[in-house]
């Protein structure tokens, strides 16, 4: 029944003028709640829209469309898309992406969908980035607790590789590759706020962090985050509420703004070293890494989701607007609210499982700011347990990306 309303509701929108009208690819996202009918679904959409050659997706705890969210629901939303055949390719694990000379196709970007318990998936997703020409990728990793699945159909199984493969997987990496003739912007928004100035790593074991500035890390933290280990009772709420902003070396971990740079990656302190004076954090860390230590903020979150949807908006917008708009009170708005009003085409939001409405103080509050700022496009995405945007694996962060019209 939800597939065939969604496909109903799909079918009344490619009959408007400003709505594809022969689409070739479909976004598919689910909850969890029906990982187990995966492989119906996407065997009943493909048989009622034969025209949709290309499937791709996964399931998430939670989806978005357009301006809602869905969480701990049954729910899916499908996204159909017109563009030139030459300029995309779907791949996953049994037709991978090919690059090189000869191959007739160069990506530029991709939408990637992950497994989490596949085995070096960060590694995979820098793998990936480097395949392209331009190094950015945006996606997420499936959440789910019936199991990760993904959607990748390429050609209706008629490209190499896809075979008799059925489009549903586990594990592994899967999404589309876009050519350079598929225009988008994308942007990262962090939901994580730096509670003190930006240190330099200057000796480390693995994961563990042994001093920040010439200093033992334990004591930098506890200064920091103005914890004292005198009073337990209190420390270990702080303790557990404190992340870490980590980027490489020569990069930075705060911005300008105060806030953190799209380079930041947020990991979890996972233990600390008294002998050593050590902290130790859920990911590998090298001497001349630079970090800031950090706790999640509603506030931070709103201000910085606003920050990069007024980047994306000033990006999409022209530089002068014709007349009769500039000068009719309201006009250029109302405009900006119809799908031919900012040039696009359509957007994937990619948010952490651990953000959604509560944390933006209301029901699908999240997606409420994104619409406000490109209006009534369509747009899909779920709610993952990573976020992916260039070569970064991504915790408590969204990833917004607008494709233009042609």
């Amino acid at each position: 029944m939800a597939a065939a309303l969604v496909l109903a509701q799909l079918r009344a929108r490619m009959a408007l003028p400003d709505y594809a009208h022969a689409p070739t690819l479909g976004l598919l996202y689910i909850t969890d709640h029906y990982v187990a009918n995966a492989r119906d679904i996407l065997d009943y959409l493909g048989a009622e829209l034969p025209e949709v050659t290309d499937w791709s997706g996964t399931v998430g705890v939670g989806i978005a469309s357009s301006n809602v969210e869905y969480f701990d629901e049954p729910a899916l939303a499908v996204m159909l898309c017109e563009l030139p055949s030459d300029q995309y390719r779907v791949f996953s694990g049994v037709a991978p992406l090919a690059v090189g000379e000869g191959m007739g196709f160069e990506p530029h970007t991709a939408l990637v969908h992950a497994d989490a318990s596949t085995p070096d998936v960060s590694e995979l997703i820098a793998e990936m980035a480097a395949r392209t020409a331009t190094g950015y990728l945006f996606g997420g990793l499936a959440s789910s607790r019936a199991g990760a699945v993904q959607f990748a159909v390429g050609g209706n199984g008629n490209i190499k590789g896809q075979g008799a493969a059925g489009g549903v997987f586990r594990g592994g990496l899967s999404g589309v590759a876009f050519g350079e003739g598929i225009a988008l912007v994308s942007r990262v928004t962090q939901g994580c706020q730096p509670v003190a100035a930006q240190r330099v790593v200057t000796a480390a074991e693995g994961n563990l962090i042994t001093e920040l500035d010439g200093q033992p890390a334990l004591d930098v933290l506890l200064r920091d985050a103005g914890i004292s280990l005198d009073e337990p009772q209190v420390a270990m709420p702080a303790l557990r509420a404190t992340l870490v902003g980590l980027t490489a070396a020569g990069a930075d971990a705060v911005g300008r703004t105060g806030n953190f740079g799209a380079d930041v990656v947020v990991r979890h302190i996972i233990g600390l070293d008294p002998g050593r004076r050590g902290v130790a954090i859920a990911d590998r860390v090298s001497a001349g890494m630079r970090m800031a230590f950090c706790r999640r903020d509603v506030q931070a979150a709103r201000s910085d989701l606003v920050r990069i949807c007024a980047e994306v908006r000033e990006e999409l917008e022209p530089e002068e607007l014709p007349l009769p708009i500039a000068a009719a009170p309201g006009a250029a708005e109302a405009a900006f609210a119809t799908p031919g009003g900012l040039p696009v085409a359509g957007a994937i939001y990619v948010s952490c499982a651990g953000r959604g409405g509560p944390h933006f103080g209301g029901p699908s509050a999240e997606l409420q700011i994104v619409r406000r700022a490109l209006g009534d496009v369509p747009l899909v995405g779920f709610f993952a347990g990573g976020e992916i945007a260039r070569h970064h694996l991504y915790g408590y962060t969204g990833v917004l990306t607008v494709f233009r019209q042609a």
